[in-house]
């Protein structure tokens, strides 16, 4: 494996590239192998979700080659990457197939000199890279292995680029004279001449093997870091003033390649405002990373929906960004404290903890009242403040934080620490702006659970709660609701029992997405109802609904679908007011689209006429009524829909219409509008 991918990134010329792996039914692409880079830029990208807006994501979902061909394309098509990594670089990114599973994918960017495309010889090399890598990833499933447990495996970029300190100091020679230094792709020092040990200010034996913005505290400021991130990242020179105290400027210029960035320090004179100097240096994360993973949970927690969404978020960016080996995440609710979710602990010790009194003496019950930060450097300490406390978690340090939103205190969040943690005021200053952040995606996150629950109940409630039970009928219904937003829909089913001989059926549509929409729909389908049951005709039953929406003036039209059911004669008669055609299979697995007249939708003139006609539906035959969300597709043609919705039924079994609706369920496209279905079928009976 990690042969396969440096030799791809050699062949094609890449400065980087990075191996996904997807477990089989899994629901996330897991960062196995990386060269090119230190781990601490991977760390953001260790976990993909398949419906995270990333390039690897996509091509993996839609089993293609995903190009972005610079900055601008990448802030247009991905501007949450643009976000965090707002660099010049081109990237590819490919599904890993073996056979027709697909099983990860493959990064590989190069640096933004690039031409806007790939040329021929580095499409072939990457299709073929990604077939010897499928091959070794399926060899690796054949065989059992899990993931390797330390993910992700960071390599050199490739075997003759491994440098050894007399090789790597001649390097830095070639490349650049004077005072100088040389990084290796951690950012770490390698060598370092006196003439720059002494612009700097300090010994170069206490330089080599430390990062610049570590060990010097006046580098610790957020451009130093971020200079080094865009040359790793562009494979570009670029540069940079800074101030060491009291008044010496200093010019940096780095100059990066595959093996690492030379780096040309001189005295200088202050171009434009320096970057602030720091009197101490922080004990934690130098503030650069800290700022590099705050932006990229910032725009993630953007993109939250729920408050699954909003813990799944804080665990996969919070934790690998400051070394945390435990969150939990809290809110209060109904006099107690809830545990919303959580990471890194077991079971049984949140379950221990799960709704226990907001009057306990325990540190975020304490943050939740207060509002106040508690930062705990070691159990000691902790159970000087709370007598009662056991440690339990076997950590070594704490982090309570309490989340705010709005002014107020809306839960607290636990972060966890195996080893003993300083917590700097700086790291402080960061993880209090981080609880703020999740705190705000966490009461919105609330409010969108809420609002979806309310909106799916009263959909819910418009909708029959079952079917009546008629002899000699079989019937399987499915509502789905739209994939997104709380928005309630106006899909409608119904099934109404005439008499001992005659069934209605019903399924329509209405405009629009609110809750006028749901209180319509709850309108048409009670006077469906009850035109049905004095026996009108399947014509009448629509025209009067429609008089009624008229005369209502909702300012929102309805299609609808009405099928009178004939039990003794086998036969179904129907009249549609805009709706999708019906479809019926036949009992050899021949599937026709009923021509139903088309009539105009339900409350767009008083006097509109709605034909029926009339088909016979022998035994064993299947009538398929859906809403539109079922075939709707964007740049789909609907007739073409339809055509591939009857190929799915022609291959169903007609004998188990709750599978046959489970099947057209789960091959709809990715719903932007709600699905109703309804199948009817006459019973066969045995001779």
């Amino acid at each position: 494996m990690d042969i396969a991918l440096v030799d791809l990134v050699r062949e094609t010329g890449a400065s980087k590239g990075m191996l996904y792996v997807l477990p089989p039914g899994g629901d996330a692409l897991w960062l196995v192998v990386m060269t090119g880079a230190p781990r601490e830029i991977a760390a953001p990208w260790t976990r993909v979700g398949l419906a995270d807006p990333i390039p690897v994501a996509d091509a993996v979902l839609e089993r293609r080659l995903v190009w972005v061909g610079g900055m601008e394309e990448t802030a247009r098509r991905y501007p949450r990457l643009s976000l965090v990594l707002p660099y010049d670089f081109v990237l590819a990114a490919a599904p890993v197939i073996c056979g027709s599973t697909v099983l990860g994918g493959l990064v590989l960017l190069w640096t933004g000199a690039h031409a806007p495309q790939l040329s021929p010889g580095e499409r072939d090399a990457v299709d073929a890279g990604c077939h010897r890598l499928g091959r070794v990833l399926q060899e690796a499933a054949d065989h059992g292995d899990p993931l390797p447990p330390d993910r992700p495996r960071i390599l050199p970029p490739a075997p003759a680029r491994v440098l050894g300190p007399a090789e790597a100091a001649a390097a830095f020679i070639e490349r650049l004279p004077g005072g100088s230094c040389a990084l290796d792709l951690s950012g770490r020092i390698t060598v370092i001449t006196p003439e720059a040990a002494d612009l700097v200010g300090a010994d170069a034996a206490d330089l080599l093997g430390a990062r610049p913005w570590e060990a010097l505290p006046w580098m610790d400021v957020p451009e130093v870091e971020d200079r080094y991130r865009a040359a790793l990242v562009g494979q570009q020179p670029t540069s940079f003033t800074a101030l060491r105290p009291p008044d010496t400027w200093l010019s940096f210029e780095l100059y990066p390649d595959s093996s690492g960035i030379s780096v040309r320090i001189v005295p200088s004179t202050p171009a434009e405002s320096p970057p602030e100097a720091e009197s101490a240096p922080a004990a934690g994360p130098s503030r650069a990373t800290v700022l590099y993973h705050l932006m990229h949970l910032a725009t993630t927690l953007t993109e939250a929906v729920g408050v699954k969404d909003v813990v799944d978020q804080t665990a996969d960016q919070l934790m690998p960004a400051l070394g945390a080996q435990a969150m939990a995440l809290m809110a209060p609710e109904e006099g107690r404290l809830k545990i919303l979710g959580y990471r890194g602990y077991s079971d049984a010790l949140m379950d221990r903890f799960d709704a226990i009194p907001l009057t306990s003496d325990i540190p975020p019950a304490r943050v939740l009242a207060t509002g106040v930060p508690n930062f705990v450097a070691g159990f000691d300490d902790l159970k000087a403040a709370y007598p009662s406390v056991a440690h339990e978690d076997g950590m070594a340090s704490w982090a309570f934080l309490p989340l705010i939103a709005s002014g107020r205190t809306i839960g607290s969040l636990v972060l966890a620490y195996d080893r003993p943690q300083l917590f700097p005021s700086t790291e402080r200053a960061v993880l209090t702006s981080l609880a703020g952040l999740i705190g705000q995606a966490l009461d919105r996150a609330r409010l969108y659970d809420t609002q979806y629950n309310v909106a799916r109940r009263l959909q819910a409630a418009l909708l029959p709660h079952t079917l009546p039970d008629i002899p000699g009928l079989n019937v399987a219904a499915r509502y789905l609701p739209a994939g997104h937003g709380v928005e309630v829909g106006g899909d409608f089913y119904d099934l109404i029992r005439l008499d001992d001989t005659t069934v209605a059926a019903a399924i329509g549509d209405v405009q629009g997405h609110n809750i006028d929409a749901a209180a319509l729909m709850g309108q048409v389908r009670t006077a469906v109802h009850a035109h049905a049951a004095v026996g009108a005709p399947p014509g009448d039953v629509l025209s009067r609904t429609n008089r009624l929406l008229i005369d209502l003036d909702p300012g929102l039209f309805t299609s609808c679908l009405y099928v009178h059911l004939d039990l003794a004669r086998h036969a179904a008669c129907l009249a549609s007011a805009g709706h999708p055609r019906p479809l019926l299979r036949h009992v050899d697995g021949r599937t026709e689209v009923l021509r139903v007249p088309p009539g105009l939708l339900l409350g767009i003139a008083p006097e509109a006429d709605y034909p029926a006609l009339e088909f016979p539906l022998p035994p064993g035959c299947v009538l398929v009524l859906y809403t539109d969300g079922l075939i709707e597709a964007p740049g789909v043609d609907p007739d073409d829909a339809i055509a591939a919705l009857a190929g799915l039924l022609e291959h169903a079994d007609a004998g188990d219409l709750d599978a046959m609706a489970d099947t057209l369920i789960r091959h709809a496209p990715a719903p932007a509008d709600d699905i109703g279905l309804l199948l009817i079928s006459f019973q066969q009976t045995s001779e």
